[in-house]
């Protein structure tokens, strides 16, 4: 990719700190072009792009369908708001319910925001007032999700008391798990795998006991795929690897390839609670993010992209236990390269070499988020640098 690069002495993080809030670790190096799943920088290096930004690139960039597809609805209806019923977004429901397998579908701006509005879905419909969420979990920055936050109350948090009582269980003990979820649990919110916390995989066994404990006692199972979902485990959705449907599913990142988009899918049963202004958005379900909603999940039928992510996965985890890495922990494109003390002089080697990866939460592993179009030969560059550290 040959880029024309302009104001090649322009600082863009220096001219950020003019006027921007401060509250960002960034990367010493700009993007100014990309394609595939190739970023163009200022200084004219290119870096392939297994971190997709914070696994929103699911097409990689500059996909032709999805340019073709926003571009195409920008001319013919640029928004309208959920005041008025529009073709693209029915699509894009029917599309989404049939990908995940639930009934009913609440189109929103983001994670957080799906997130804020399950639990407060849960809450009504069970009429309860605890939360029980895992410790080393990451459901988002606004109030309610950040309630259910492993470790924002010490950190970031900011509010005065939480919108509800919560409880965090330990992620490895089942029957601690099944032993919390009583009549005073209005739902419980899990990813079947922590992205942050070091792309940490919940086994089957405790994801099908606290289903199970929750439909004893009343309890809404709450499957937070906002970073795990959309074909980005090797299944539609990371929850579908335990053959458990949740009571409520919510997504985000992948599902725009880029646009800000949010979802919220509800069984009939917990649907049938809420009524009109029961929940609101001024852009959720907004033409273009409709659009490319529907692209997406397109171009993953077509293109056989969940495929795709099982087979270079498995090659991922079979070649890759070289060099620093001792271990790979995760599911399809969100895995985890475990080193044997700190992880950042290999991500800082590797960036050198041209890839750039992510961290965690966990000192110890760097992350892999890539578009769900990776190729073969993207694998081989992966493993080569990895060799040489």
């Amino acid at each position: 990719m040959n880029a024309q690069i302009d104001n090649a002495g322009f600082n863009a993080r220096h001219a950020e700190q003019a006027h921007l809030l401060q509250v960002y670790s960034q990367y010493d190096f700009e993007p100014v072009a990309a394609s595939g799943v190739t970023l163009t920088c200022r200084d004219g290096r290119e870096l392939l792009d297994f971190y997709g930004g914070h696994a929103v690139a699911s097409l990689g960039y500059g996909h032709p369908d999805a340019v073709r597809a926003i571009s195409a609805q920008a001319e013919k209806l640029f928004f309208q708001s959920n005041a008025v019923a529009l073709e693209v977004r029915a699509q894009a429901a029917d599309k989404l319910a049939a990908f995940s397998g639930m009934d009913r579908v609440f189109l929103c701006n983001s994670g957080a925001e799906a997130n804020e509005n399950a639990l407060r879905i849960a809450l009504r419909k069970t009429g309860r007032n605890k939360i029980l969420a895992l410790e080393h979990s990451f459901h988002g920055r606004t109030a309610a999700a950040g309630a259910v936050t492993w470790g924002a109350a010490d950190r970031w948090y900011g509010f005065p008391r939480t919108p509800f009582d919560v409880e965090f269980i330990s992620r490895d003990d089942v029957a601690a798990a099944v032993a919390a979820i009583d009549g005073s649990v209005a739902a419980v919110i899990l990813e079947p795998v922590q992205g942050i916390a070091g792309a940490y995989v919940l086994g089957a066994d405790f994801i099908q006991a606290v289903a199970g404990a929750c439909k004893q006692s009343g309890a809404l199972l709450i499957s937070d795929e906002v970073q795990c979902g959309v074909g980005r485990c090797g299944t539609p959705f990371a929850i579908h690897l335990h053959n458990v449907r949740p009571d409520i599913m919510t997504t985000a990142k992948a599902l725009g390839t880029g646009f800000p988009v949010g979802a919220v899918m509800l069984s009939e049963d917990v649907a049938a609670v809420l009524g009109n202004g029961d929940l609101g958005t001024t852009f959720g379900g907004g033409p273009l993010a409709c659009a490319l909603i529907n692209t997406v999940l397109d171009v993953i039928e077509r293109d056989r992209l969940i495929d795709n992510v099982k087979a270079l996965s498995a090659r991922i985890k079979e070649e890759c236990v070289v060099g620093p890495v001792q271990q790979i922990s995760g599911e399809g494109f969100l895995l985890g390269l475990r080193c044997d003390g700190s992880a950042a002089p290999m991500r800082n080697k590797l960036l050198s070499a041209g890839i750039l990866t992510g961290s965690s939460n966990d000192a110890n592993v760097t992350r892999l988020l890539p578009p769900l179009t990776l190729e073969d030969k993207h694998v081989d560059a992966l493993v080569a640098a990895l060799k040489s550290i």
